[in-house]
């Protein structure tokens, strides 16, 4: 589902982001990518996203290779793309409902659908019934609900997350990796990015990890210590 051949990344003035990454992820396979602050996490993200472009190398999602992809095609890629933020970047002047159906709006989704599937997807993330409230009256780990409700909706094939537990305590940090690997089972590919690593050890799923932007180990979840 996702293939990284050589793939570096070089931001101006800075040196490389990422440093000739080569991995690959299997349909459905869950993983973690995990390293020091500034290893590059984010940045393998966003390039997966279409957020940014590689300097060299090739990505490729679904088998389309992303550098050959023209502006008219990154709105369709970006549709089957769900990702997830630490800080939500939810709209606070709108409904829980109305968030988490923007990518359906963007998708031209009809209104009794888009309600529809938003009312299910906060159900999936046990928010069943908080539709009309505002994002100010949720707490932190509620919030962060919303925000992974909004990146399932469009039922995208590739779900990221990024730092997505870094607010939250540690026992609700367990129940949003448990909604991860909930989606992995129902054939979504999930990679996230984390630096947490009593909770990798927790969920044993591959661990790739980043050192200033190379790949320095590819560990099997069989190979993960509990």
């Amino acid at each position: 589902m996702i293939r990284f051949e050589q793939v570096s990344k070089r931001y101006p003035g800075n040196a490389n982001a990422l440093e000739a990454l080569s991995f690959a992820l299997a349909p459905a396979e869950m993983a973690f990518v995990t390293g020091h602050s500034g290893a590059g996490k984010s940045t393998l993200l966003k390039l997966i996203g279409l957020l940014e472009r590689p300097s060299h190398g090739a990505v490729t999602v679904a088998g389309r290779n992303l550098a050959q992809m023209r502006q008219r095609g990154i709105a369709q890629h970006r549709r089957m793309i769900g990702m997830v933020f630490q800080d939500h970047h939810l709209l606070l002047d709108r409904s829980v409902q109305a968030n988490v159906e923007l990518p359906l709006v963007v998708a031209g989704i009809p209104a009794e659908e888009r309600a529809k599937r938003a009312r299910a997807a906060l159900e999936k993330v046990g928010l069943g019934g908080m539709e009309q409230r505002l994002p100010v009256r949720l707490s932190t780990g509620e919030q962060q609900r919303v925000g992974i409700a909004r990146a399932i909706v469009a039922r995208p094939a590739v779900l990221l997350a990024d730092e997505p537990t870094g607010n939250l305590d540690p026992q609700l940090a367990v129940e949003i990796m448990g909604l991860f690997a909930e989606f992995q089972a129902i054939g979504t590919t999930v990679l996230v990015a984390t630096h947490d690593l009593v909770l990798i050890k927790r969920i044993r799923k591959r661990v790739l990890v980043l050192d200033h932007g190379r790949l320095v180990d590819d560990v099997p979840a069989t190979e993960v210590a509990a």
